[in-house]
């Protein structure tokens, strides 16, 4: 077997994106790079033509280069795979739009999609979403040039030769050809994934009122109501969106998981750190404040994040203004309650001790894009709160808040180029970080969605094949105007990434509010070179 050439492109301070010949070389490159378990490297994702890198902080970029150049790959050997049918109702929203880009009939598009046997590649964008190779070669479409912000679960799509099924409901910029009933991931099924790397998939053609064929997991079974808690906290009022979240579950983005965990990953450990837990101990994030608790039998807790407005009201009636990030003793009775934030969005509310909440793969996160993880808290939720282990952690002094991030409506934020901005021009690279970017109020945990008033052209036309992408990306549709990712964002995606911002600057663009303009600068710091 010849050996693959390498293209090594920057995608951050910690990841690097190996570019290789073709979809056989990524396969045999990811199995070398499973089996030689490179020191400090944290996860794998492999893609179209690409393998995502990525490393943990105390590691060198070159040092990772220079290792993954010393692993041999070979030739994959793979099981005898699975046929998986797919049962499709072809009703989607862009059918007719594709025959026309491709010169055929809507009946012509249904048949070819419906003969073609296809492969899953790989994993990516959300859990469950297979990129499925191997079908009618005359079936090649772009991506929409915007992509839509809500496609439902079940919808079976089309990007370039890949052929998918949108397991949850979710972004996308895929054409639209069908709909299915069959569920692609169930967390009370073993495996999860319908369709695993290396499954034979089979487009079967529904008549509307044919029979669902769907692969489920376990009954629910009824459940009394549980008792009330000796000690926890009862949602009186959430905030606009009250979400559990931890430091998220990193390692499962060849699933199609995203990490997810707390936006403002700094602001959750210092509640932690001041009730006395560890840094990934689950705690609240707030968005927008709003939020009113009662207080279940006596905690501790502390807020921290977005500086906010945070009062308790005693059982007695007495009223106490919390004007710094402390610790807070409750006992039975009280009631905490946040204002709006003065400073940014999301506010952090930590409880000494444990919340009782189940894991899902390894975190309590709640990822919103996917749906994987604990549902967004609503009135009348009680959490359960188990205390700290004996002998308990000192709680911490209090600090100051934030200093005000974002009283001159705009923000500084260093960024790293790469991997994709030779898919731009000369004027749209010097436009990147010499205008403004403004945060619109379509953002959310998946990405800020930023516009500039003139937007980024590309110096290439034609599709990029799909590959991973890490938290801080500057995606580019081909409207040219950018998102960035955060924590939910999908692993990976079709559209170049023109720069990432540093990590270090993550917490502050998660805290930005809709009308922040985002002023983009070159990280000196750290400017690493695509080598080959």
């Amino acid at each position: 077997m010849t050996a693959s050439t390498k293209r090594y492109l920057t995608a951050g301070a910690q990841a690097v994106l190996v570019e290789v010949d073709d979809l056989s070389a990524v396969l045999a490159l990811t199995d070398a790079l499973r089996r030689a378990q490179i020191s400090g490297v944290t996860e794998l994702v492999p893609a179209a033509r690409t393998v995502l890198v990525t490393f943990d902080r105390t590691t060198d970029r070159d040092t990772v280069v220079s290792a993954i150049d010393a692993v041999n790959s070979g030739e994959v050997t793979v099981s005898e795979p699975r046929v998986i049918e797919i049962p499709v109702r072809y009703d989607g929203e862009d059918l007719a739009e594709v025959a026309a880009h491709l010169g055929m009939t809507e009946d012509d598009v249904i048949r070819r999609h419906t003969e073609s046997e296809y492969t899953m590649a790989f994993a990516g964008f959300a859990p469950g979403f297979c990129y499925l190779t191997g079908g009618d070669p005359l079936l090649d479409v772009p991506r929409r040039s915007s992509p839509r912000t809500r496609i439902p679960a079940g919808s079976v799509g089309l990007a370039g030769t890949f052929s998918g099924v949108y397991p949850r409901s979710s972004p996308g910029g895929w054409q639209l050809i069908g709909t299915t009933d069959v569920v692609m991931w169930d967390e009370q099924r073993d495996p999860v994934a319908l369709v695993n790397p290396g499954d034979r998939v089979r487009f079967v053609r529904a008549n509307d009122d044919d029979a669902a064929v769907t692969a489920t997991g376990a009954e629910p079974t009824a459940t009394e109501d549980a008792p009330v808690p000796a000690t926890g906290l009862r949602i009186i009022r959430p905030a606009a969106q009250t979400l559990l979240q931890d430091l998220g579950r990193g390692g499962h983005a060849p699933l199609g998981v995203p990490a997810a965990g707390a936006a403002d990953a700094s602001a959750l450990r210092c509640a932690n750190r001041l009730v006395g837990n560890p840094a990934n101990a689950t705690g609240l994030e707030l968005l927008l404040g709003g939020l009113e608790v009662e207080c279940l039998g006596s905690v501790d807790v502390a807020v921290a994040g977005a500086r906010t407005d945070a009062t308790v009201t005693r059982a007695s009636g007495a009223i106490w203004s919390i004007t710094d990030q402390r610790p807070i003793a409750l006992s039975a009775g009280d009631r905490l309650r946040l204002g709006a934030p003065i400073d940014g969005l999301r506010s952090y509310l930590a409880v000494r001790g444990e919340i009782e909440v189940d894991p899902v793969l390894g975190s309590r996160s709640t990822d919103t894009l996917s749906e994987v993880g604990p549902a967004p808290l609503q009135a009348g939720d009680v959490l359960t709160v188990r205390p700290p282990a004996s002998p308990a952690p000192a709680v911490g002094e209090p600090r100051p808040w934030p200093e005000d991030r974002f009283t001159t409506g705009e923000v500084t934020v260093p960024i790293l180029l790469g991997p994709r901005q030779d898919w731009f021009d000369e004027d749209s690279l010097d436009r990147l970080t010499s205008q403004p970017w403004t945060v619109t109020d379509r953002s959310n945990r998946v990405g800020l969605r930023l516009h500039g008033d003139q937007p980024l052209e590309r110096a290439r036309s034609g599709e990029l094949p799909s590959e991973g992408a890490v938290t801080g990306s500057l995606q580019i549709p081909p409207e040219g105007q950018p998102v960035l990712f955060l924590n939910d964002h999908p692993v990976t995606g079709g559209y170049p990434i023109i720069a990432v911002v540093a990590p270090s600057a993550l917490p502050l663009v998660a805290q930005a509010p809709p009308g922040t303009r985002l002023n983009f600068v070159l990280d000196s710091t750290n400017t690493p070179q695509e080598t080959s």
